[in-house]
Parts: C-alpha cells; sequence; structure tokens
C-alpha cells in the first residue's frame, strides 16, 4: 500500500502525491529522471469505480464526487467547454501506448461510476488504520474495479494530515479466482483536520508564504481539496496499480503520474504559486477544467512521458 507523505518543498509546503499520496517535495517540478516502466501491468479495460462514504456527507458534497467521476468519460468531452477533465485523463494513455511498444492496439482503460456505498454509522468507529481502510474497500466490488473510500471530516486516520492526505493500493480479491486482486483508494476531507497540508491552494499553506488562498471552485474547501487528492491518486492507481507499473524511486514511496509535478495546476507555477489559473467571474472560484453537470475543477498537472515535461491544461 502507498501513502499520501510530505516533504518540505523548498520553502513552501507544496502537496505532492507519493505513488498513492501527496507530499512536499524538496525540490522544483521535474528535477528528476523521467519515469521509469518497470514492466507491470497497468490499469486497464472496463473499470467500475465505486464509492464508499465513511461518516457524514451532504448530499451535495457527493455531486462533487460522483460529476468529477463522471466527468472522467471521454464520450461527454465533446459536450464540454474545454480544457475538460476528460481531456486532462487523456495524458493517461500516454503511459498505455508507451509500454505497448510495437503492440497495437494498445490497452486502454474506461472508468465508469458505478456503486456508491453509505457508511453514516461509522461502522468501524472515528479512528481508523490502514487495515480498516482495506476493510472498507472490500465492501465495493473486487473485481474490474477501483474502490474508493472516502471519509468525512470527523474520521481520523493513520497518519492522515501528518504524514499523508489519502492511498492507493491493492487487495486480494474473495471472487474465488486465483491471484484476483482489486485496487482501492481512500481519501479524507482535510477541512477540520488539516487544510493547509490537504487541501493547499484552497488554504494558507502551513510553511512558506503565506499568499492568499484561493476560492474553491465548489464552495468546499474540504471536498474541492479531495478532488485534488482523488484526481492524483486515480492517476497513480492507472500507470501504477499494482506497485510496479511507472514510477521513479524507491518502490514504498516514489514519484508518480501526479507527483512527477508538485504543486503545479497552471502555467507559471512556482513555489507558493499555482499557476495562471482560470476563474469563475461570478464565484471567483479558481479552477483549470470543466466537468459534467457544470462542474469546475482544479486538478493537478501530469507528467507527460513522451516531453518528460509537466502537462497543465491552462
Amino acid at each position: 500500500m502507498y501513502s499520501l507523505v510530505f516533504k518540505l518543498f523548498l520553502f513552501v509546503s507544496l502537496l505532492q502525491i507519493s505513488i498513492s499520496a501527496r507530499k512536499l517535495a524538496q525540490d522544483e517540478p521535474n528535477q528528476f529522471q523521467s519515469l521509469k516502466y518497470h514492466k507491470g501491468a497497468l490499469l486497464s479495460g472496463k473499470i467500475s469505480v465505486n464509492l464508499i462514504w465513511y461518516g457524514k456527507f451532504k448530499p451535495a458534497q457527493r455531486a462533487i464526487i460522483s460529476d468529477f467521476i463522471t466527468s472522467l468519460s471521454h464520450s461527454s468531452s465533446k459536450t464540454q467547454n474545454q480544457p475538460s477533465v476528460a481531456t486532462w485523463w487523456k495524458t493517461t494513455e500516454k503511459y498505455y501506448k508507451l509500454a505497448a511498444g510495437d503492440k497495437t492496439p494498445s490497452p486502454s482503460l474506461s472508468l465508469t461510476l458505478k456503486s456508491q456505498i453509505l457508511d453514516e454509522t461509522y461502522s468501524l468507529g472515528k479512528s481508523l488504520t490502514d487495515r480498516d481502510i482495506r476493510k472498507l474497500a472490500s465492501k465495493g466490488d473486487q473485481y474490474d474495479a477501483v474502490n474508493v473510500v472516502l471519509t468525512s471530516a470527523d474520521v481520523a486516520v493513520t497518519g492522515f494530515g501528518m504524514s499523508r492526505c489519502g492511498t492507493h493500493g491493492h487487495a486480494r480479491g474473495n471472487t474465488g479466482k486465483r491471484g484476483s486482486k482489486f485496487a482501492y483508494i481512500w481519501v479524507g476531507n482535510s477541512e477540520t483536520q488539516c487544510p493547509g497540508h490537504c487541501a493547499w491552494p484552497f488554504h494558507a499553506p502551513v510553511y512558506g508564504p503565506q499568499s492568499p488562498p484561493l476560492v474553491a471552485p465548489n464552495n468546499d474547501v474540504g471536498l474541492d481539496g479531495m478532488v485534488i487528492n482523488l484526481a492524483s491518486l486515480l492517476a497513480g492507481t492507472a500507470t501504477n496499480p499494482f506497485g510496479n507499473g511507472y514510477y521513479q524511486g524507491p518502490q514504498n514511496a516514489p514519484l508518480e503520474a501526479a507527483s512527477a509535478c508538485p504543486g503545479v495546476y497552471g502555467k507559471g507555477a512556482y513555489p507558493g504559486y499555482a499557476g495562471n489559473l482560470l476563474v469563475d467571474t461570478t464565484t471567483g472560484g479558481s479552477f483549470n477544467a470543466y466537468g459534467a453537470n457544470g462542474r469546475k475543477f482544479l486538478l493537478p498537472a501530469l507528467y507527460d512521458p513522451t516531453t518528460s515535461d509537466c502537462s497543465t491544461m491552462v
């Protein structure tokens, strides 16, 4: 299992994903070798995304996350304004083409929102361990699935806010098939526990220049921060689902598709500044991608393996 861990980012606490988690990096973006393909499987085929909501979430909050997942579909990009979430996600296709080499056609990935499971009674309590997260993740489908556990603001998870904002990993499935395993993600709502670590740039960072925080595009610092973390972890899950896909560095704390571009959301980004972003003229919210149902989201830059650059939407 891989965790979102923090490192000190030059002067500022910029968030970065470590194989499964966001960290604060010590160096500026792109100061590393290209992500290496370790010959393992990438997540491919038609994969269902199942959301396991643990704790209290308002319907409006659940809609933010479900609309983001729906927005990943390439088919929806035709009717959306640009830049879109679907266009952002297309960067991951380049990893599949490189991994396939001369094979035609290259494997592909299609993500579809399927089930949403509510656990509003805190069945495992309000203080969770990694084992609890895996147990909750197992409530979703265990074949051709990514199960996403989302914990509410009043739920403590081991290391949350101190060493990580979320996690991605894999677990053994109970499908009866030999070697069956499924991918999972956990992301916590940091609004009241650690927004300076896990909801930047919508909250002032814990360290570094204290520039004014940006306005969250969906008017929810906690949930808009969760979208950033979830987007990063989904990219890592797709391109390094079982720890032997695309990454750079040690296997237990590597750089992945999103962590290769720490703190970068738009062109011109530098430590403490997220980059040149779009701004909603009505709400003042900062964003870089349009989504389903009129949504606007702020998504992290993804490392483009064909150019060795951070690919930004704006």
